[in-house]
């Protein structure tokens, strides 16, 4: 539902994106952790796939020792005899079936997360959908489409790498490092003396440059959201862009958005890219010290001065040296994918706190059910379809005052009230966000089978009082009843399902014709659907369509008239058939000729039910049974069409066009 349906303030687009990271990383870690739980199984196989995977490698990489040692140097030195190539052979063998296993469990852990990663993802979304479905509108007046859309697009993605590559990478290069640190310690502990100097700078510089660039990523990701719903709703609204020539205020704005973004991105960037140089430096200045003083150990035994903890042989140093490499590049995996991680975990803060959000509160008992009236004239429930509503409230207590001003409790068995549509509105006071006052003060009352009408300004509240009557917001003072029932004591989805609503802004969902008017009612037949066309006076030109009710509309029902669209809509109110309609200037796309087709069907439409109707062509509601006249979210003027004409008050002004609404 757009703001301007809902009469809630719309967040503004620009303004400069406010720095953020993310708040408690380690909670949020956490908490994604928790979703690994259905993939415990695949992620222990992924486990082991990992451990065998890194062993082979480091394995692998000490059989050049026995290459080089037992196999190249005595030919070199004695000569190649079939014997000496024959063994030479067997270990270029068992290396390559070792590595050989290393890859096999590589591709197995690939496969296997990438299985694992987009699980997870298909439950987050599925969370983030249903959750999506309780929370109340206040919710999307406050984020933009697109904003909402970011999360479950750019978010989400980057959670699928982390999952999918970054945390594989992350203990495949531990256990790597582990594991050339306990064969580089038995090669020579003098030599890794060095290379744990080599770790500690290195860990100190991935410290100072993931300081600095973590604050930059959940900026990053808030300012894509943030483009992203700007763009979505520029590109709703082109038409309108163009036809008030706004295209160069657009891009503007567009570009302050932009420029905020790239800021972001930037910051991010910038850290990440600069990391991965300083690391590669690093870890080719630790390569140079370790051939120069491995070359110096290999002179020193040469020559018979030597100490044995700093002897090497040529195998052992070409090994090291190896495993030097081996040592320096998980090392390095691990920087690049801290970055990842920092991005996937602002993502998924953003993911959380769309999920935390509260939901929308429903803490009603009575139900809506179908009934039907025995001979004697009692209602009882009835589980099919008989037209006739009656809401169901079960065994109740009620507060009492007894005659010596005591107070008491008596217990009301369960009952079936008839639905009538009677709606009232005791003293009601309303606010969007607490501080500017949007209904003052407002008392009605609707008995059933009338149609009261809403005139007034923009902003004066008329949209606002059919929001209360669906319950998208709650009251803040005052009272309205429903049938005498308290709305609050109501279930919310009951409630919805006694109304049908028509609002100006119309909404087609990709599908058929006929698809969308049972949108109304699931389980309407054919000839409901055509009946409820026929009512709203649709039928006629559904029929002169490409393929008539089969006909498909996609794009909000771009192939349609806005006045066609309208009038699906109306349709859609009409097959519901409930107790209570509101129409929220439904007939304003809808031209003047066709306005009078349709008013007949209207009429039996709206027969023997409530309706509410805001309009601002006031020929609209002159047979309504009572007319408001709201200014400032205050009932100004009230009475049917002739006593508000006798009262040339500010209704016979709008009327004769003295005034006009704005």
């Amino acid at each position: 539902m757009s703001n301007k349906q809902t009469g809630a303030p719309t967040p503004p687009h620009g303004g400069k994106a406010k720095s953020m990271k993310p708040k408690n990383s380690k909670k949020t870690f956490l908490r994604l952790v928790g979703y690994f739980k259905p993939y415990i199984v695949t992620l222990i196989i992924v486990a082991v796939c990992i451990i065998v995977a890194a062993e082979a490698n480091v394995y692998g990489t000490a059989q050049i020792e026995t290459l080089v040692d037992s196999h190249i140097t005595p030919m070199l030195v004695n000569g190649s005899s079939p014997e000496a190539w024959a063994g030479f052979g067997k270990a270029i063998g068992k290396m390559a079936l070792v590595y050989g296993i290393g890859i096999i469990c590589m591709y197995l852990n690939a496969r296997l997360m990438v299985n694992v990663s987009t699980g997870i993802l298909n439950d987050i979304r599925k969370q983030m959908f249903a959750k999506m479905q309780k929370l109340p509108i206040r919710y999307f007046d406050k984020h933009t489409h697109g904003e909402i859309m970011s999360r479950y697009t750019n978010d989400t993605d980057s959670m699928r790498e982390m999952v999918s590559q970054s945390i594989p990478q992350i203990l495949n290069s531990g256990f790597r490092v582990i594991s050339v640190l306990v064969m580089m310690i038995i090669l020579s502990p003098m030599l890794t003396l060095v290379a744990i100097i080599m770790l500690f700078l290195m860990v100190l510089v991935v410290k100072a440059i993931g300081k600095r660039s973590s604050a930059y990523y959940k900026t990053r990701q808030a300012a894509l959201g943030k483009a992203n719903g700007y763009i979505e709703e520029m590109t709703e609204g082109q038409k309108v862009v163009k036809v008030f020539c706004r295209e160069s205020k657009v891009e503007t704005e567009f570009g302050k958005i932009n420029d905020d973004l790239r800021r972001a991105e930037a910051g991010a960037n910038t850290w990440a890219s600069m990391l991965m140089p300083l690391m590669g430096n690093l870890s080719y200045i630790h390569y140079t010290i370790t051939a120069i003083l491995g070359t110096l150990m290999i002179i020193a035994a040469a020559s018979g001065n030597y100490i044995s903890l700093l002897t090497l042989t040529a195998g052992q140093l070409i090994t090291f040296l190896q495993y030097t490499r081996n040592f320096a590049q998980p090392i390095t995996m691990l920087s690049q994918q801290f970055n990842s991680i920092l991005s996937a975990l602002a993502g998924a803060e953003r993911i959380f706190e769309m999920l935390d959000e509260e939901p929308e509160v429903d803490e009603g008992r009575v139900t809506l059910v179908n009934a039907r009236l025995d001979a004697d004239g009692t209602l009882a429930e009835c589980a099919e379809r008989t037209h006739i509503w009656a809401w169901k409230r079960p065994a109740w207590i009620e507060t009492i005052q007894n005659a010596d001003g005591s107070f008491g409790s008596l217990e009301h068995p369960m009952e079936l009230i008839r639905v009538r549509g009677d709606v009232r509105f005791k003293d009601v006071t309303f606010s969007y966000d607490g501080e500017k006052i949007v209904l003052d003060d407002i008392s009605l009352y609707a008995k059933p089978g009338q149609k009261i009408a809403f005139v007034g300004s923009t902003g004066a509240g008329k949209t606002t009082i059919t929001n209360l009557l669906n319950r998208f917001y709650d009251i803040q003072e005052g009272e309205i009843t429903y049938d005498g029932i308290k709305l609050t004591d109501i279930r919310k989805d009951d409630l919805r399902r006694s109304l049908s609503m028509v609002l100006q802004d119309t909404h087609l969902f990709t599908g058929t014709v006929r698809d969308n008017i049972r949108y109304g009612k699931a389980d309407a037949t054919d000839d409901d659907i055509i009946q409820a066309a026929k009512l709203a006076n649709a039928d006629s030109f559904i029929r002169h369509l490409p393929n008539g009710y089969d006909t498909m509309i996609e794009n909000d029902g771009e192939n349609l008239s806005q006045g066609q669209r309208q009038l699906l809509a109306i349709a859609r109110a009409a097959v519901a058939d409930p107790p209570v309609i509101v129409l929220d200037e439904a007939t304003s796309s809808i031209d003047t000729r066709t306005e009078a087709l349709i008013e007949k069907g209207m009429d039996e439409l709206m027969d023997g039910r409530t309706v509410f109707v805001i309009a601002h062509r006031l020929s609209t509601v002159r047979n309504s049974n009572a007319i408001m006249v709201l200014e400032h979210g205050k009932i100004i003027e009230r009475g049917d069409h002739d006593d508000l004409m006798r009262a040339k008050g500010r209704y016979y002004q709008l009327y004769t066009g003295a005034f006009e609404l704005s």
